[in-house]
């Protein structure tokens, strides 16, 4: 729960605080001396009803605004404060545009120093301050909330504002279960006899004395030695409650405001991030992306360029899917809500929610990726994943996933039935009948384009039909076709059932006759017109022959009409593979010395090993494709 300010510089909101609860919220003596709060102030009150509220006492000058969204990140309900005095002022409109755009739906309002206004004349000032509240909120998703006219000095009303919020505490929303813990840190300190302590609200899971957790951003690991929930020693500590954690394993000025102590297997940090942004309708112009924004996340205050995905101008009071390119990493998950300054910190702008804390840095705005992001959208977890399934040709990556979603286990994934696992990706079964009919659907382009070859090896097949699958999902995909029999596996090679060469009787013999003269003439054998003159056939069968053999990977056409046996081409890979670990590479040059061939035939070589993926051309330089097991020589 937090504390709202009219902005009235006194103790009128601490004060109250006081009268509701017995604490005093001020702890600096600057703040008791001048009258305003500071820094973020905390309370408690323990109801005889079990229940237990935690309240946040927040600053209410506007250059401490930035305190005050750091107290009231993960809070349920905000108890705007008015002096009756004073009515609306500048302060309560931003710190109430802060919490609605906090995604804060529930609210309650004190009327304060109800003592201060002349008996004659109190019924009149109240509903005129009544009503300014009443239109202040009328605009926002807190309209409606009750109203009580209070007095911290003589408790007139106190006692019903208490009731209020001992009964907005006991019917509390339930919170998700199956989340690890998270806090965000608002505040470090070192504590006599005690170590480094943090403080700031759970929100999410369940964290005991002995745990192990992790700051984030960073991978530092800590071990909690203690825990205060509610302002009370204790074992355990749970979401929605004010902690204050005693960490072992980390000094006081390795942890800060902003940070986050978290479970060790969701701890993640991202300087992009997709979201949802509402732009406050009180804004007196439209947003445009690029522009430069304060992104309040958590308790951190970041610095971030804003792009928007789905138009390039936002008006106010709409909504629309932007990503947020933050100047430093932070830790942010699905569903975390935040708001957004301008530049100079002078005034709140839009309200964000975490989408996807992976963003992309490519492809962020085309169709497929907005359809991802309506995905994220969604309110029911079920359905969410079951839409992200069915828009990621790719197939999700469950660990991150499951970290965007701060669940404990990615075996908490509520993964349809249908959806296939495979090594930490989960596929929907129509997405991965796509991806396989891509995939023979390229190869049979292969075969058409290049008849006179086996077939491509599976990274090149890989390159042609699925460049952005993840390994463990191709190779998956690859022996379900080979399997089915729609693939053939030929040594190396991957090719159609029906493009695997039979030689007839008398390709074979022609073929037992060409295949030694490829191999006596080394790394420079016969053309085709040499080959057909000595075993007296016409070029055009021995042609045919010989593409035969490409086809059964036993022969490599380099040019046109000459051709390589295997085992030569196995030599000619071996000595690129030792011009790559020379000092200039796999050249030209390099490659014609080794082999002692002219420039002309070392570079047609090169030019061979490029096309078929074993290496790949940068400039004038030569590099072996990366787990390429082409041409690896034979046992």
């Amino acid at each position: 729960m937090i504390i709202g300010t009219a902005g009235h510089i006194d103790h009128g909101k601490t004060s109250l605080v006081r009268a509701l609860t017995g604490v005093d919220t001020d702890r600096l003596p600057e703040e008791k001396r001048r009258g305003i709060s500071i820094e973020l102030g905390y309370a408690y009150l323990h109801a005889p009803e079990g229940v237990s509220l935690g309240f946040v006492d927040v600053p209410g000058h506007e250059r401490l605004l930035h305190t005050m969204l750091a107290g009231a990140t993960g809070i349920e309900h905000a108890l705007l404060v008015v002096a009756a005095d004073d009515g609306v002022m500048p302060q309560t409109r931003e710190h109430l545009a802060v919490v609605a755009l906090l995604g804060v739906r529930g609210a309650t309002v004190a009327i304060t120093k109800i003592d201060r206004i002349d008996p004659a004349q109190r019924a009149a000032r109240l509903a005129e301050v009544g009503a300014e509240v009443e239109a202040l909120l009328a605009p926002t998703p807190l309209a409606g909330a009750p109203v009580f006219a209070v007095s911290a000095v003589t408790g007139e009303g106190i006692e019903a504002l208490r009731a209020r919020l001992v009964a907005v505490a006991r019917d509390e929303r339930a919170r998700e279960h199956g989340l690890a813990f998270r806090l965000a840190v608002d505040r470090a300190f070192t504590l006599a006899g005690v170590g480094t302590v943090v403080t700031g609200t759970a929100f999410s899971g369940e964290v005991r004395v002995g745990d192990e957790l992790r700051i984030a951003p960073g991978d530092r690991v800590v071990r909690v030695r203690g825990i205060h929930a509610q302002n009370r020693q204790a074992e355990l500590a749970q979401a929605g409650q004010r902690c204050a954690l005693a960490l072992a394993g980390v000094a006081r000025d390795e942890v800060h405001r902003g940070e986050w102590i978290c479970t060790p297997s969701i701890a993640l940090a991202t300087d992009r991030i997709d979201i949802e942004l509402s732009l406050w309708p009180g804004e007196a112009k439209a947003l445009r992306s690029g522009t430069t924004v304060h992104a309040h996340l958590g308790a951190s205050d970041t610095m971030a360029s804003l792009a928007l995905l789905d138009r390039e101008l936002l008006q106010p009071g709409e909504t629309a899917l932007a990503q947020l390119v933050l100047r430093e990493k932070i830790a942010a998950w699905h569903g975390d809500r935040g708001v957004l300054r301008d530049a100079s910190a002078t005034r709140t702008m839009a309200g964000a929610r975490v989408l996807d804390p992976f963003a992309p840095v490519r492809y962020r705005r085309t169709p497929e990726r907005l359809d991802t992001l309506a995905a994220w959208r969604l309110d029911a977890r079920d359905d969410r994943i079951a839409a992200l399934l069915r828009h990621a040709p790719l197939g999700l990556d469950t660990a991150q996933v499951a970290r965007a979603l701060s669940l404990a286990d990615e075996a908490a994934l509520p993964l349809p039935a249908e959806a296939q696992r495979v090594a930490g990706t989960a596929i929907a079964r129509e997405q991965l009948d796509a991806l396989e009919a891509r995939i023979v659907a390229r190869l049979d382009d292969f075969h058409r384009d290049a008849p006179d070859e086996v077939g491509p090896d599976a990274r090149r097949l890989k390159r042609l039909a699925g460049p952005r699958t993840g390994d463990a999902l191709w190779r998956h995909a690859v022996e379900s076709l080979v399997a089915r029999g729609a693939l053939v596996r030929s040594g190396t090679w991957l090719h159609r059932p029906d493009h695997a060469a039979r030689l007839g009787e008398a390709e074979q013999k022609l073929a037992q006759k060409l295949l030694p003269k490829l191999a006596d003439g080394g790394f420079d054998p016969p053309w085709v017109r040499d080959l057909a003159k000595d075993c007296g056939a016409s070029e055009a069968v021995v042609r045919q022959t010989l593409a035969s053999l490409a086809r059964r990977g036993e022969a490599f056409q380099v040019v046109k009409d000459l051709y390589y046996p295997q085992a030569t081409v196995e030599r000619l890979a071996a000595i690129a593979r030792d011009c790559l670990r020379g000092p200039e590479g796999l050249q030209a040059a390099s490659f014609r010395d080794a082999t002692g061939l002219g420039r002309k035939r070392a570079i047609q070589l090169l030019e061979f090993f490029d096309r078929v993926g074993f290496t790949r051309r940068v400039k004038d330089t030569h590099l072996l494709r990366p787990d390429t097991v082409l041409f690896e020589a034979r046992p």
